[in-house]
């Protein structure tokens, strides 16, 4: 048994959106169940979101710990006790919450110092990072919670430009330097590729501190991208780990959603055939407008599939609508409304739920793979497009929605609605009992056997993990070597 000071000490710096910082504090119990110290370095509001599975690991003797920080709430004036980015936060308090963050950098160094990690494990949005590995001259791990595709897709696009000096925003161009021909519209990238600003600036020293880390860890698995895996490890010129789908891992042996379920949405679940309900979620960020929402009302009514919405509740302007919209489902037995909070887990595993439509956020997806799920695909913003890309064109587990333009921030104005018609026909084309939707399930249902023998022992991802750690630990064995000579 490993002595105290022979354990690895790993820090993990997530960063306050729940697309972020889910995976890595996934990942990090993960690594204290391998054995690793961990410390989670995060503020008092977003340590109490995950704070109940904390505990239980630590109950369970795995050596893990949340190291707090104080958020700078008065100096960029928000109330206390508010900077994690959720449901209905504005583009204001976006801009007070990152302006926040930028303001930790020295309170976070100064515990780097204190704690003396062996390695730092940092996402994405800490460049500085980089420069603090190297002070305490242990490795820097640049975490990156999305596909392999979107890194080299972006990458691509930043290198070549293929998008300046087209004709119009809606013509459609190939990704230069990727395995396949992918087409995609200048509206579709994220808008600091389309206009130069100070955030293409910050981007910029993102992707720079990206090629110097020692490496980089992927909530990912080895069997979904392994061409782009490659091409990533080409490119980027630095080792890669893909240790995913974490949550479903750290999940594996009954650690899930431990709640008290609605009996009517699962007796209305319960009465339905296998593969026969389409669910409907935005993930926990996005905004529809009144328009949208009428828009998906009538396409999934008109589509004769059944299905379960998520509604998130926004200023009240819909309600009325909503509700007559929701009576008249339950009158038909086709469609149940979830007002703003969804047990998902239960849901996604229930045989009778065949398919996702999905905003292609990164956890979502996987989410979805993880127990074979075919999804409908309606990306909104960030990488959102390029992930639409794997899932629909590469992978060929999607049916796109024809969603046209990225916002910078997930909202849906209402001159790019997606019509009725158009979201009828992808429900159709996915629920039906055509052709085409059973090599789309088989293939999901593929994808999701290998996600599941990745995290077993002897998996891809299960080795990954611990060659990753072997490799840290024999790099800490290499600095003590030195320090004795």
């Amino acid at each position: 048994m490993e002595s105290q000071s022979q354990k690895l000490n790993v820090i993990f710096l997530p960063y306050l959106t729940p697309g972020h910082m889910n995976p890595m504090i996934d990942t990090a119990r993960l690594f204290a169940k391998h054995g690793v110290n961990v410390t989670i370095i995060t503020t008092q509001a977003n340590a109490l979101l995950f704070k109940k599975s904390i505990d239980n690991d630590i109950i369970s003797g795995y050596s893990i710990k949340t190291q707090l920080i104080k958020f700078p709430s008065a100096q960029v004036g928000l109330p206390e006790g508010i900077e994690n980015v959720k449901d209905g936060t504005s583009l204001e308090m976006l801009g007070k919450i990152s302006h926040g963050i930028s303001l930790l950098q020295e309170q976070i160094e100064i515990l780097f110092q204190d704690l003396q990690p062996d390695c730092i494990v940092s996402d994405m949005f800490y460049p500085w990072t980089v420069e603090s590995a190297a002070k305490l001259g242990v490795p820097r791990i640049y975490y990156y919670s999305s596909s392999y595709f979107s890194s080299c897709a972006v990458h691509f696009i930043r290198k070549y430009k293929p998008h300046e000096g087209l004709v119009s925003d809606s013509q459609k161009f190939s990704i230069p330097g990727i395995p396949h021909n992918i087409e995609i519209t200048s509206l579709q990238l994220e808008e600091y590729l389309r206009t130069r600003s100070g955030f293409s600036d910050f981007l910029d020293v993102i992707y720079e501190s990206e090629s110097r880390s020692y490496g980089t860890l992927y909530n990912n698995f080895h069997e979904l991208e392994s061409d782009y895996e490659q091409l990533y490890k080409i490119t980027m010129k630095i080792k890669t780990w893909s240790v995913g789908p974490v949550s479903t891992w750290i999940n594996k042996d009954g650690e899930t959603e431990n709640i008290a379920v609605d009996s009517e949405l699962l007796n209305w679940l319960n009465s339905k055939e296998n593969d026969s309900v389409l669910y409907v979620s935005f993930g926990s960020l996005t905004r529809l407008s009144y328009a949208q929402i009428v828009e998906i009302a009538y396409g999934l009514e008109n589509s004769g599939h059944n299905f379960i919405w998520v509604v998130r509740k926004k200023d009240g302007d819909e309600d009325d609508f909503l509700k007559d919209f929701e009576e008249r489902m339950k009158e038909s037995q086709k469609g149940y409304i979830i007002w703003n909070w969804a047990p998902q887990l239960l849901i996604l595993n229930h045989p009778a739920t065949g398919g996702i439509v999905t905003h292609c956020g990164w956890n979502s997806i996987l989410e979805s793979l993880s127990v074979g799920l075919p999804m409908i695909t309606w990306p909104m913003f960030a990488e959102q497009f390029y992930n639409e890309k794997l899932l629909v064109d590469i992978l060929k587990i999607g049916v796109s929605v024809g969603s046209k333009v990225n916002k910078f921030w997930p909202s849906v104005g209402d001159d790019d609605v997606v019509r009725r018609e158009e979201i009828a026909k992808a429900v159709e084309v996915l629920m039906g009992r055509g052709d085409e939707s059973g090599k789309i399930r088989r293939r999901a249902r593929k994808l999701c056997d290998e996600a599941r023998k990745s995290i077993e022992e002897g998996g891809s991802s299960y080795n990954n993990l611990i060659q990753f750690i072997d490799e840290i630990k024999s790099l800490k064995i290499s600095r003590q070597i030195e320090k004795t000579k």
